[in-house]
Formats: structure tokens, C-alpha cells, sequence
């Protein structure tokens, strides 16, 4: 087995490891809403912490990553945020909550840059589309991470022992994994901008994450609300629409190598935002729930490789190196993600869930309209 082979199953198994962390983290909200015996708007300042942590860690991912390498940043941030995860329900004391939730923003996002850097240079070395399918382990991993949560009860394990076994699991594997992830190139030792703020060709690259990101979290987050309220569907037909979306994006993404390999990333990038908005016009206009099923799918279809395709072209700007690229179109992304689902929560409330919804058809529509653009010299 070659190195890029080995350092790309390795790869998988840290994007998957991300995934379930995330998946976890979320199975448990309502579990920390409990504990600490929080309202609405404290459990909101807790998520809120796990933002800033994120947004302090992107300012200066570009140049840890690229000072101690991927493999280096991985281990260390792969191991600190399976324990802020695992310290979930560790203490009574609302601070405390609301550090392990920083700290859990700061891991997350470094592990997250230091993966897809890793990634950039597995697909260069490669000479083949892979970034697809690496993003495809992060979705099964929490498929993987919330399917677990959910039968942890039937299978007797309290939630602190939920967490304690799927963190441990988790560091292990994101330690063992680490050692066979390749070395940093030398160029990318040395380099030691001190921000990883998006410049030129970066600033459209991030405006078009945050965008796929905000529809993203829409789905996440509003999608099995709207098949409730606007269709009246019953609580199982009302969780499909999660799954429908997931699983979609899932499938999309472990085909989407095969796909990029044979469509430029403008085609693509064009592809992918007409079918999401076609996916959710179809959500919108027709009465059925079984419409709206079929058409979070067909979101989930367009939006999968959205992601990736843009973190590849970020990771090819001239003049920026992978790490510092990612890490800007990564926080400008995380800025929409966290200012969207307040977005369409307001829009909801002065008009309806179905208008605020019409924001992913808008911003689907613009990613293919300004695909060409974005996607020049890619």
C-alpha cells in the first residue's frame, strides 16, 4: 500500500470521526438544555460560544496549520475535541458549559481546516477528484453519530456514558489515524501569514460557501419544522425530511468524485445550484408532503459537492497557500451558517416558514449564476 493510499483511508477515518463528534454534540442538546436547566436564549449563548471559538480559531488556522502541518494539527485537535465533547455534562455550572463550548468551537474548526488541507494535497498528489468523497465520511459519521445517540437508551447507556464511549472511540482513532497522514510540505511550514482573511478570488469562493452553508442549515434546522406546520404531516412522516435531505446529500457526495472527474467545477458548480433550487421550488409550490419529501432531496443532491468543490478551488489560488485558502472560505462560510437559520427564523415570523424558505431558492439560484466567475482559472 502506497502512502497517498494509506494516507487517504486514514483521511476517511478523521472526516468520519468529525462527523459523528458534530452528530453527537447535536443528539445531546436537548440532554445539556436539561442539565444545566437552560431557556431558549441560554442554550442559544452556548451555541453562540461554539461560533466565536470557531471564528477565533479560522482567523488563525492558515497559519498553525501550515506552521505544524495537517498531521500535527489533527491528532492534537482531533483528541481535545472528542474530550470537549466528552465534558458536555461534566460540571453543573453554566461557565463551564459555555467554555467546553468554546473549546469545542476552536478544536472543531482547526481539525476541519487541517483535514480538507490534507485532503488538497492527497487529491494533488493523486491527480484525481477525491475531496467528494472524503466530505461523504463527514456525512456518514453523523448518520453514524445520531443513529448511535438514538439507541443509546435502549441499549441502557446513560448520556454521560453515551458521550464517554463515543469520544474515547473517536480519539483513538483520530490519534491512530494521524500517524499515517503525509508530512507537511516544506513550503508550507514556513509560511506565517497572521490571518486567514479571504482576498481576491477567495472573497466570492466564501460568499458562495456561506451561501451553500445557509441552505444547508436550513434544511438542518427548518426542514421537519415545515413539513409539521406547512404540510401537517404527522411526527414520523415530519422526521423524514431530515433524512431525506442527509441521505441524499450522502449519496451525492460518494458519487461526487466520479462526477467531478468528468464535469469541470463550473458545470458543476451551475448543476449543482439549479437542482437545489429546483429541489426546493418543488418543496414550496406543490401541497403534498410527498413533494416536499422529494424535493429536500433533490437539495440534498445539489447542495452535496457544493462544499467541496469550492475548498478545492480555494486550495488553488495562486499566491495562497491550501491551509490559508480553506480557512477563509471556511469562515466566511461559518458566518452564513450561523446567520441563517436566524435569517429564515425571521422571515418566518413576519411572514411565513414557506417565504422564509424562498431565501435558499434566491441564494441556490445565485451560486449557478455566479459559478463561471467563481470557478475561473479552476
Amino acid at each position: 500500500m502506497t502512502p497517498v493510499v494509506g494516507a487517504s483511508r486514514a483521511l476517511r477515518a478523521q472526516f468520519f470521526v468529525l462527523g459523528v463528534m458534530f452528530a453527537t454534540w447535536g443528539v445531546h442538546v436537548p440532554t445539556v438544555k436539561g442539565h444545566y436547566g437552560l431557556g431558549d436564549q441560554a442554550l442559544a449563548i452556548a451555541m453562540l460560544a461554539s461560533g466565536v471559538g470557531a471564528l477565533m480559531a479560522l482567523a488563525q488556522a492558515g497559519r498553525v496549520v501550515g506552521r505544524w502541518g495537517p498531521r500535527t494539527v489533527s491528532a492534537a485537535m482531533g483528541v481535545l475535541c472528542c474530550a470537549s465533547v466528552a465534558c458536555l455534562l461534566a460540571w453543573p455550572h453554566y461557565a463551564a458549559l459555555l467554555a467546553v463550548m468554546l473549546v469545542f468551537g476552536i478544536t472543531g474548526s482547526l481539525f476541519d481546516v487541517a483535514l480538507n488541507t490534507e485532503a488538497t494535497e492527497i487529491e494533488r498528489l493523486a491527480a484525481k477528484p477525491l475531496m467528494s468523497g472524503f466530505h461523504g465520511m463527514f456525512s456518514l459519521g453523523g448518520m453514524a453519530g445520531a443513529s448511535l445517540g438514538s439507541a443509546a437508551p435502549a441499549l441502557g447507556l446513560s448520556p454521560q456514558a453515551h458521550l464517554l464511549l463515543a469520544t474515547g472511540i473517536g480519539a483513538a482513532v483520530a490519534l491512530l489515524a494521524s500517524r499515517a497522514m503525509l508530512p507537511v510540505p516544506e513550503k508550507e511550514a514556513g509560511e506565517t501569514h497572521p490571518l486567514s482573511l479571504p482576498r481576491g478570488p477567495l472573497v466570492l469562493l466564501g460568499l458562495l460557501a456561506s451561501m451553500g452553508l445557509i441552505a444547508e442549515g436550513a434544511m438542518y434546522d427548518w426542514s421537519v419544522l415545515f413539513m409539521k406546520d406547512e404540510r401537517a404531516s404527522q411526527p414520523s412522516t415530519a422526521a423524514l425530511a431530515y433524512a431525506s435531505f442527509s441521505g441524499a446529500m450522502a449519496l451525492g457526495r460518494f458519487g461526487g468524485d466520479w462526477v467531478r472527474a468528468r464535469m469541470s467545477g463550473t458545470r458543476l458548480m451551475r448543476a449543482s445550484g439549479m437542482l437545489a433550487a429546483a429541489g426546493m421550488a418543488l418543496a414550496l409550490a406543490l401541497p403534498s408532503p410527498l413533494a416536499a419529501l422529494l424535493g429536500f432531496a433533490l437539495v440534498g443532491l445539489g447542495l452535496s459537492n457544493v462544499v467541496p468543490v469550492l475548498f478545492s478551488a480555494a486550495s488553488q489560488v495562486p499566491g495562497v497557500s491550501p491551509a490559508h485558502g480553506i480557512a477563509a472560505v471556511s469562515g466566511v462560510g461559518y458566518l452564513g451558517m450561523m446567520a441563517g437559520p436566524p435569517l429564515i427564523g425571521l422571515i418566518a415570523e413576519r411572514a411565513s416558514l414557506a417565504t422564509g424558505l424562498l431565501v435558499v431558492v434566491v441564494f441556490a439560484v445565485f451560486m449557478a449564476l455566479s459559478a463561471r466567475r467563481a470557478m475561473r482559472g479552476h
